[in-house]
């Protein structure tokens, strides 16, 4: 569980000390970013003081330049680690053994011992474990915990990903041990203590690949016309007990992580996919929220509680959706009530402030080796959205019950999920921008503002300035966090909000269901560490999404080997001072334009303000959303990098620049990578 909180400064007479987590260049120099962006500390890599990358440490500044805001400093405590697996090949000699990490922010190799090789031999490339570092030894102490076949190369690629993000590839021994000595029996006395709901028409709807079952719906009216509709989530909290070691290793990840052949998951397969999954003709423990809504989709009241369910089928979203589609099929008019119900509470929503972004989103369709043979494009069809809709209805419900409960006419501490209002400094340029195409804003309150992006998105369906301000508006958005500050979900249009509905794969919902329990049993949790907690959640959920996008890059680039040399179509997905992200039409694959390349036509400059790369003798354009015809010119899957080369259009009268006065071609830096 978290370390107790620790102030981000401390001030006296003589030193100052400040908290962040450690950032190693490839030069080997470190800066240690802070927290609240007063500035990063510069820290000399003899100064680590054992730290590795991506440490949360503590640095004591020794030179801070109040002119140029350079500061220095060395790091003084760990505070905690990011990671403690790695990937690397191992380097084997007569009497000694070390781990050399493969990424390039590890500049520490480790020493194995020879009892701790596990088998592992010079060259294998294994995974190895961080044990300990005595500040006295030059290397720290490591054990292999894996050893990796060299013909699986996509395995590597997964298990690199995950660590690299400080996720475990595996579960400690302890944690399978607490899992497999659960009962898959539920008691009498348990289903006497609890909402019986096993008699209620009840289904779960999901992907098809999906293991994992943490919510189902059940529908029933009542004799007064009106329909009861329960959103039953599966209990995780009545398996894991605070504090031991399922508990503490859930909280440790915090999150599933979800990669194109593979879930890395919060919890052991014995809860994910077996006692918590609410599993069709299985009895299942749930916590529930169960409404009464009429036909205006109105809600008459609600209930919270814990229950127990009977799933009577399981559908998959195009199964859900052919039966909305065709008006026919299992349980239809079931299916076309709660669809006519979300419809008009997503309607609801977005009347009241809701902000109708949506991106396309892909995923791969993998052979038996994992590798991709196809791309998919994701479509948000009304199967999605009536699950979306009714299970945002719950966690909006719970977290305004939390909402009003008060001790001692304080707030109960609470993970709820909050979005900020837009950042000004983002959000006027950005105006500026959309203004040039006809879109005016009004920012006088956050719901004229709300309003104001939604007329936008409306009217630039289908024009050529659609991607470009679809992307851009996104960008001009705060992140969503965890926090026991309650401020609301500006996004969403709520006053208050929380994740209730995911407690297999998020921590956070199982923190909640904790408080609402303790609330519903009348004895208010009252948790002192619920902002570390929410800190935490956020950050490895962050991490989680970084390993996402990684996983799904490495798929894109091992796509696009298959064609080297080809040309397609794609669109300008991005504009920096080092080049072009373009991203193919047909496979939503992204790669990068660089400005040298360019530079072999025109003198190209970037401009800022205006979201584009211009030409000082043509006046050729590239703005974000522009169509672009490419090649494919190099895929490198260890570096997850595409490279396109830009092909002038027939139109376009731009040849190549001769050789005598072609700009020398820059060496990549390792900026050119996608913005965040």
């Amino acid at each position: 569980m978290p370390h107790k909180k620790k102030k981000k400064s401390h001030h006296d007479q003589h030193e100052t000390f400040l908290q962040g987590r450690l950032d190693v260049a490839r030069s080997g120099i470190g800066y240690v970013v802070i927290a609240d962006k007063s500035g990063d500390v510069l820290v000399r890599n003899n100064d680590f003081n054992t730290a590795l990358h991506g440490d949360l440490v503590k640095v004591k500044l020794t030179k801070s330049n109040g002119i140029s805001g350079r500061k220095e400093g060395k790091i003084s405590s760990i505070i905690e680690r990011k990671q403690v697996e790695f990937s690397g090949i191992m380097q084997i000699a007569k009497n000694t053994a070390f781990f050399i990490p493969a990424s390039e922010k590890m500049q520490q190799d480790f020493y194995i011992p020879h009892e701790n090789l596990h088998g592992a031999k010079d060259g294998d490339k294994v995974i190895a474990k961080f044990i300990e570092w005595n500040k006295k030894e030059r290397n720290p102490v490591g054990e292999i915990t894996a050893i990796l076949k060299d013909e699986d190369a996509n395995e590597m690629a997964m298990q690199q990903i995950i660590i690299e993000n400080g996720f475990s590839i595996q579960f400690p021994h302890a944690v399978l041990k607490e899992a497999e000595k659960i009962k898959n029996v539920i008691s009498h006395k348990e289903i006497k203590d609890r909402k019986d709901c096993r008699e209620l028409l009840t289904f779960t709807i999901d992907p098809a690949d999906a293991k994992d079952f943490d919510d189902a719906i059940s529908i029933h009216r009542n004799e007064n016309g009106h329909l009861e509709i329960g959103v039953h989530i599966a209990d995780v909290s009545h398996y894991i007990e605070p504090g031991h070691a399922m508990d503490t290793e859930g909280y440790a990840r915090a999150t599933s992580v979800y990669l194109p052949d593979r879930v890395d998951p919060m919890l052991p397969e014995k809860i994910s996919n077996e006692l918590c999954s609410l599993r069709p003709n299985e009895d299942k423990l749930t916590f529930s929220v169960i409404f009464e809504i009429n036909k205006k989709a109105q809600i008459k009241k609600y209930w919270i509680g814990k229950t127990v369910i009977h799933s009577n089928h399981r559908f998959t979203y195009e199964e859900v959706q052919d039966i909305i589609d065709q008006k026919n099929g299992l349980h239809v008019d079931e299916i076309l009530e709660l669809n006519d119900l979300a419809q008009q509470l997503r309607k609801e929503r977005f009347a009241n402030g809701a902000i109708n972004f949506s991106s396309q989103e892909i995923r791969f369709k993998l052979d038996e080796h994992a590798k991709p043979v196809a791309v998919i494009i994701k479509e948000n069809k009304e199967a999605h959205q009536l699950i979306e809709e009714f299970m945002l209805l719950a966690n909006r419900s719970v977290a305004t019950y939390v909402s009003e409960k008060k001790v001692n006419k304080k707030p109960i501490p609470f993970p709820y999920r909050i979005h900020d209002t837009p950042d000004e400094q983002k959000l006027l340029p950005f105006m500026a921008f959309a203004r040039k195409f006809g879109y005016s804003f009004d920012i006088s309150t956050p719901e004229k503002m709300a309003e104001s992006y939604n007329k936008m998105l409306h009217a630039i369906k289908g024009k050529p300035e659609q991607h470009v301000l679809e992307q851009l508006g996104i960008r001009t958005m705060a992140k969503a966090v965890y926090t026991p500050e309650n401020i609301g979900h500006y996004g969403l249009g709520f006053e208050n909000y929380c994740h209730f509905t995911s407690p297999i794969r998020r921590y956070p919902d199982i923190l909640a269901h904790r408080v609402i329990q303790s609330l519903l049993e009348k004895k208010p949790m009252i948790d002192a560490d619920m902002d570390e907690k929410c800190r935490h959640c956020s950050e490895r959920e962050r991490a989680a999404m970084d390993a996402e996008r990684a996983a799904n890059k490495y798929k894109q680039v091992e796509f696009m080997q298959q064609y080297l040399g080809e040309n397609f179509e794609a669109v300008i997905s991005g504009v920096a001072s080092f080049g072009i992200f373009a991203e193919t039409i047909d496979h939503k694959c992204e790669g990068m334009i660089s400005m040298s390349g360019l530079n072999d036509y025109d003198d190209f400059s970037y401009l800022q303000n205006e979201y584009c790369i211009i030409g000082k003798r043509s006046g050729k354009t590239f703005r974000i959303g522009d169509k672009v015809n490419i090649k494919v010119i190099a895929a490198n899957l260890d570096k997850r990098q595409l490279d396109y080369e830009w092909l002038p259009g027939d139109t376009e009268k731009l040849a190549k620049i001769p050789p005598a006065t072609k700009k020398p071609k820059k060496e990549r830096d390792g900026k050119n990578k996608k913005r965040k």
